[in-house]
């Protein structure tokens, strides 16, 4: 019977750390690195002689439905390669002894989650949710965690204790939020490192049994959301609310600095390491023959870097990290002023993975499936659902009232609906849609009913994103102000504006 879990929320404090602690805890997560690293290539080896086993093929040609003799057959031959989590926890106590100076550094406790983190890792993989794991170096290996609060990585008295380290948190006790965490019980500590500015920063995460705090402007109220995800914006329709917002919103971009320090690394490079370019050649370009720059050899080398190309590296990774904390922070916003009105949620099952492919870099800036993951853990949190549903069988931006369904490229924004109603927003229409999908099916009849409802709010959302000039140059030429071509009775449901005031 699998143990019952209690819910859980992390609160994360700084760290107050003078050079000495400065020096052990860089010791401390070296030890914990290449203990890990152990593991994880001893965990790959037990996986792969699982996989090749006689044990492990026939448990495969079992039939899905004959579940718990199906799962006795796969355990089977898992414990035969010892391929458990148990077995690498042991495994992982056994090499760091065998090495004395990890066995100094990392307590038992520590060691086994990190033999846990190890299995799980190879296990995903294992089970095809990953095509193969990743060997850490020292700038991606950015935690150490321990299994309770008890042994190991303890919270006690506003510091964090480990094997006779005592790093003082810096706690602010004014604030609210940070006041309910440390009420609350500590499951257990998790230690951060992060680099700021070229800066080597530490923090704690304690892991607390309960609720976060829940600020009074987050609420989540009841109701249901039909949602239309897409690469910049979202589109939202709730029962008395809709809504078109942008992805990282006014965040900056960066650009021109990123491309200054670019061409700086590059001609370091270049510089420092000319035989691992191509030669330069001539290129015709319209009527003028210029000289362009070689691309990089295939094939592994060894490469230069020079101090300056190092600090160009620091400032470069700064700013993308300041980049990337703004976009986090302004689709936090998007993702509470949506469930502000709904915690049941439905959308369209789309693919982020392939705008990825697709779009790159603009996938990147706006993290689409960042606000669609948040979506989904805060609204079940609050006892809500996410629903997604087929875009082949409901085709929801091709779907008019009365059912029939006509084609429109990506560049058409407006949806003009053959039933003469006036012109919505092409994503703000097919989120009001979303809203009568069950099961892959599309109701109509409940469309029809409640649009009369609906079409007020359709047309003042449609206003605000124009208002707040996010929608594209292209969209605003080719229709005017909705508000301005049809007249309607109705409030204005502008009840989050409202709210800010007070």
């Amino acid at each position: 019977m699998p143990r019952s879990t209690k819910p859980s929320f992390v609160l994360e404090l700084p760290l107050k750390v003078d050079s000495k602690q400065d020096s052990e805890l860089q010791a401390r997560f070296n030890a914990a690195m290449r203990l890990y690293n152990n593991v994880l290539g001893e965990a790959k080896t037990r996986m792969e002689l699982v996989k090749n086993s006689e044990a492990y093929q026939a448990a495969r040609k079992i039939p899905r439905d004959k579940k718990k003799e199906r799962s006795e057959a796969f355990s089977k031959a898992r414990e035969a390669y010892r391929f458990t989590d148990y077995d690498l926890q042991a495994y992982a106590n056994r090499a760091a002894k065998d090495s004395k100076w990890i066995a100094e550094k990392i307590d038992s406790n520590t060691q086994q989650k990190l033999a846990t983190r190890a299995f799980k890792a190879v296990e995903r993989v294992l089970f095809g949710k990953a095509k193969d794991v990743r060997f850490k170096v020292d700038s991606r290996f950015r935690s150490i965690e321990g299994k309770t609060n008890k042994q190991g990585i303890r919270w006690k008295s506003n510091h964090v204790v480990w094997s006779g380290l005592e790093l003082l948190a810096i706690i602010d006790f004014n604030n609210e939020v940070i006041k309910h965490g440390l009420s609350c019980p500590v499951k257990y500590c998790r230690i951060i490192r992060r680099t700021f500015g070229g800066k080597r920063r530490w923090f704690v995460q304690l892991v607390l049994e309960g609720f976060p705090f829940q600020k009074l402007e987050n609420y989540i109220s009841n109701g249901v959301i039909g949602l239309d995800l897409n690469i910049s914006n979202i589109a939202y329709v709730a029962d008395n609310h809709a809504g078109l917002l942008p992805f990282a919103d006014k965040v900056p971009t960066y650009q021109k600095e990123i491309t200054a320090l670019q061409r700086q690394m590059q001609r370091s490079q270049r510089g420092l390491n000319p035989d691992n370019f191509e030669p330069d050649f001539k290129a015709r370009r319209g009527r003028k023959t210029v000289t362009k720059k070689g691309k990089v050899k295939k094939g592994k080398r060894q490469w230069k870097k020079s101090n300056n190309y190092r600090k160009a590296a620091r400032k470069k990774r700064e700013l993308e990290r300041r980049k990337a904390a703004y976009a986090k922070s302004q689709n936090r916003r998007v993702v509470n002023e949506i469930l502000r009105h709904g915690n049941n949620i439905k959308t369209e099952n789309v693919s982020v993975k392939g705008w990825q492919k697709r779009y790159g870099k603009a996938i990147s800036a706006k993290s689409p499936g960042f606000v669609q993951s948040e979506l989904k853990r805060k609204a079940e949190s609050a006892n809500g659902s996410f629903t997604k549903f087929s875009t082949q069988k409901t085709a929801l931006s091709q779907t008019h009232l009365d059912g029939s369904r006509i084609k429109k490229s990506l560049s058409e924004r407006v949806h003009r609906d053959v039933t003469g109603i006036p012109e919505h927003h092409r994503d703000l229409f097919s989120a009001f849609l979303s809203r009568h999908v069950n099961q892959d099916k599309l109701s109509l009849q409940d469309a029809l009913n409640e649009y009369p409802r609906a079409e007020s709010l359709l047309l003042e959302a449609w206003q605000r994103s124009i208002n707040r000039k996010q929608v594209g140059a292209s969209e605003s030429r080719k229709a005017d102000s909705p508000l301005e071509r049809f007249s309607y009775d109705g409030e204005t449901s502008n009840q989050i504006a409202i709210r800010a005031k007070s």
